[in-house]
Parts: structure tokens; C-alpha cells; sequence
């Protein structure tokens, strides 16, 4: 099995081929990191500052990012940048003292949700709020039994990793989880995607009965992101939904990735899908950057684990990082940059797919608003993957100071994110490094 979260990673063993002061930096690191933290791309780049789109390097060299969600309105936006620091050198503590600040942060993202939603608990990562979310899923429903997609990736810690397949053969699932395959029209998702997704939720639950386990909830990243981005068409999730709440289980949206707007059609992306999670994950975009995450849940099913469990987070809705996810709030608002992921996600996905008419290893362009993946194949007849050309169209647009990624149950899908503030000049110059970079590379097989 691949391992989606290790595609595009920098082989230690051809660090000779690197600069000197880079084989310097990997050697400290080496020494103090150790071997577990994985760097990007064929040849590491050594960044030393950003702002708004753009990374630059130590070279001064500057890479247009089309890649990282988690400075979601922009690197080092000055009105984030502002409230951060005015709040770090006013008071930093947690919530056991009253603090206006976060209520007011609370209360306006809470007003981002439907009205059924209206609980929030705050962490520091989503790895620790897909934590959270179990655990008052299993209480409030009495069951253990957890179903996910077959690239699913949820977070690290000891409980998340179980329900998190993309981690790879020797993080072992746990036995109460269950794996459905993912909504992908072109692989055997059928004509109706959304039965075809239900149907496999629904063979999942009997399994889980069959062997005593009572389901909990079924979890979706809502844009499948690490599956290899599914959004259309909107709605097809519902089916599913219904069947786990049918089975007494609740529906918990992961939107650490497809949140924040990033889809243009709606803040959250269960909404395009004409559902109400019981529970939804949120991490990395809430502080452009800053360790917030929280959780959102209907209070009917918060209640009973909020009165039970023990449950304190010394950092989790700390002033300084709620002043950072009410500024992000606030840039989302003024510049309007869910219309923008909408409008120029548009128009990004539309040359991607012109590129697709003249380049027949491009099997399909997925996705909405500023979340697209792009299916690389070797045959659009027999729809083979071709994750060896995704690496290459990786790296080859790394030389052209572009920065992506690539996802999938075989790292075969280019995944395409840029932060929120990205302009149609700016997809312009991704569109034109894409172009040449899978001409050129096209060009050797």
C-alpha cells in the first residue's frame, strides 16, 4: 500500500547531489531530529520567509505556493500579524479564567455553521480534535464501531491512527474501524456516486453487526482530500449520512481541509452537500499557522460527555491563538476570498481541464473552489494510475518555483490548494508552468 502522506518525499540517500550549505542543514537536522521528520520534493528547498502567496528561499528565489491550506488568508498576512502580536504582548492564559476575546471569537465562528450547531471546544491540532470528536461520538451513541475511507487520513494520535488507513501498512487499523472505497467516478463509482458511497457505508455497518460491533459514526474528510478529491456531484454524501443515523451512529465532518471556505460554494463543505454534521473537526486554516483546532458540535450530543469526561486543554483556546482565528475571520469577510475561491477556483479548474483536452495523461480534473486534484494516467481507456508522471509534474514544477502536492491511493492525483488570496494572474502562472512542465515531461516517456 502507498503511503500518501510519504509521496514526494526527499530520499536522504541522494543528499550528495545537494549544495553544500544544504547537505550541512540535513546533517544538523539528521542529528537532532532524527529519522522519523520527512522533507518534500526530489532536491529540499530552504525557505526563509513568505507573504501572501509566494515562499522565498535562502537564494532569494520566490516559489508561487499552490499548496499549503493552513495560511489560509495569505503567509504572514498583516492583519493576522497585528492582532497576534497586540494580543501576545497583552495576556496569553487558557479558559479557566473568563476572557472576552475568546467568546467573541466563538461566537462569530459558530455563526458561520447552521443553527443546529452551536457548541465549540478548542484544541491545538486536528489530530487532537479527531480525538475529541471519537470520544464524544462513542458516548453519545453507545457504540465503538468507526467507518472511513481506504486512504482516509484523520491525524496521529494513538486512537486517530487506527482510523486513519493512509499511514500505511504498519500503523494497523484498529477492529472496530471499517474501510469504504472512495467516491471516485472514474474506478467504480458507478453513474450515482452518492449510492454507490451509501451502498458501501451500509455493507460497512452490517459488517460491524455481524461482528458485535454497534457503529458510531461514520467520518469523512468532505472534500476526500487524501482519497484523492472528490467533491461532485454536491449532495452525494447524504445518502451515506442517512444510513449511519439510521444504524445509530452520527456523521462527524472533517474539515480541516475542505473548511474555511475553500470550496467557494459554502464555508464548510458538508453544507455542499445538503447535510448537518453532528460533529465537525476543524484544525490548520482557524490561525493561518498559529496551533488552533477545535471542535463543533449539536449540543444534544456534546452534552452528556461535557457533563461526564474530564476534559481541560491548557493551550486549546488560549487569547493569543483565538485573536489569530478571529482575524482570519475578519480577512475572510473584508476581501471576500470565499467568492474568490469560487470565482477563481473556476477558472483554474476550466484551464486545467482545456489542459486535459490536449494532454491525454491528464485522466480526469476534480474538485471545487480552490481544492482540485488532478487524476494523472497512464490509459484514460483502462484509467491506470500513473504516479511515477505525478512526481515528475511534482518536481518538474518545483524547477519552475511552483509548489504542489499529490495524493491518492497511489500518489497518482496532483493535489491543488493555494491559499485563499490567490488571483487570476496567479493561477495564469500556475497554468502556464503546468503546461510546460507536462509538455516537457511528456516529452521523455
Amino acid at each position: 500500500m502507498v503511503k500518501p502522506l510519504m509521496v514526494n518525499a526527499f530520499n536522504p540517500a541522494k543528499a550528495e547531489n545537494l549544495n553544500a550549505d544544504l547537505r550541512a542543514l540535513l546533517a544538523r537536522r539528521q542529528r537532532v531530529l532524527g529519522p522519523s521528520y520527512k522533507l518534500f520534493y526530489e532536491e529540499p528547498i530552504h525557505l526563509v520567509r513568505a507573504e501572501g502567496v509566494y515562499m522565498y528561499d535562502s537564494q532569494g528565489n520566490r516559489y508561487l505556493d499552490v499548496y499549503n491550506n493552513v495560511p489560509s488568508v495569505g503567509h504572514c498576512h498583516p492583519h493576522v500579524v497585528e492582532a497576534i502580536t497586540k494580543q501576545v504582548a497583552t495576556l496569553n492564559t487558557h479558559t479557566r479564567y473568563l476572557h472576552e476575546l475568546i467568546l467573541t471569537y466563538a461566537e462569530k465562528l459558530i455563526g458561520t455553521f447552521p443553527s443546529e450547531l452551536s457548541n465549540v471546544m478548542f484544541t491545538c491540532t486536528g489530530s487532537e480534535t479527531s480525538d475529541l470528536a471519537l470520544r464524544v461520538a462513542r458516548n453519545f451513541t453507545g457504540g465503538t464501531g468507526v467507518i472511513v475511507t481506504e486512504t482516509a487520513y484523520h491525524g496521529i494520535t494513538s486512537a486517530v491512527s487506527e482510523i486513519s488507513p493512509s499511514l500505511g501498512d504498519n500503523v494497523p487499523l484498529g477492529q472496530h474501524v471499517r474501510t469504504v472505497p472512495a467516491p471516485d467516478p472514474l474506478r467504480g463509482g458507478g453513474e450515482d456516486v452518492g449510492a454507490t458511497f451509501a451502498k458501501n457505508v451500509q455493507a460497512a455497518i452490517d459488517d460491524l453487526n455481524r461482528h458485535g460491533i454497534r457503529v458510531a459514526a461514520l467520518i469523512v474528510d468532505t472534500i476526500f482530500s487524501s482519497d484523492g478529491v472528490y467533491a461532485d456531484p454536491a449532495g452525494f454524501l447524504a445518502p451515506a449520512v442517512e444510513a449511519v443515523r439510521r444504524a445509530g451512529g452520527v456523521f462527524i465532518a472533517d474539515e480541516v481541509q475542505p473548511g474555511f471556505g475553500r470550496t467557494g460554494d459554502a464555508m464548510w463543505g458538508f453544507m455542499r452537500h445538503g447535510v448537518v454534521a453532528d460533529l465537525v473537526i476543524m484544525g490548520k486554516p482557524m490561525g493561518n499557522g498559529l496551533p488552533i483546532a477545535g471542535l463543533i458540535a449539536k449540543p444534544e450530543v456534546l452534552q452528556d460527555f461535557a457533563l461526564k469526561a474530564r476534559y481541560f486543554n491548557t493551550f486549546g483556546g488560549n487569547p493569543v491563538c483565538c485573536a489569530a482565528g478571529l482575524a482570519v475571520l475578519e480577512v475572510m469577510e473584508r476581501e471576500q476570498l470565499m467568492q474568490n475561491a469560487k470565482t477563481t477556483g473556476s477558472y483554474m479548474k476550466q484551464g486545467l481541464a482545456e489542459l486535459s483536452k490536449r494532454y491525454p495523461s491528464i485522466g480526469q480534473v476534480r474538485g471545487a473552489g480552490f481544492f482540485m486534484g488532478v487524476d494523472l494516467v497512464k490509459d484514460r481507456e483502462t484509467q491506470e494510475p500513473d504516479p511515477d508522471f505525478a512526481i515528475r509534474l511534482v518536481n518538474g514544477l518545483r524547477k519552475r518555483f511552483v509548489l504542489i502536492g499529490a495524493s491518492g491511493p497511489e500518489g497518482h492525483v496532483l493535489k491543488i490548494r493555494p491559499p485563499l488570496p490567490f488571483s487570476r494572474e496567479n493561477a495564469d502562472q500556475f497554468l502556464n508552468a503546468m503546461e510546460d512542465t507536462i509538455r516537457e515531461e511528456s516529452a521523455r516517456l
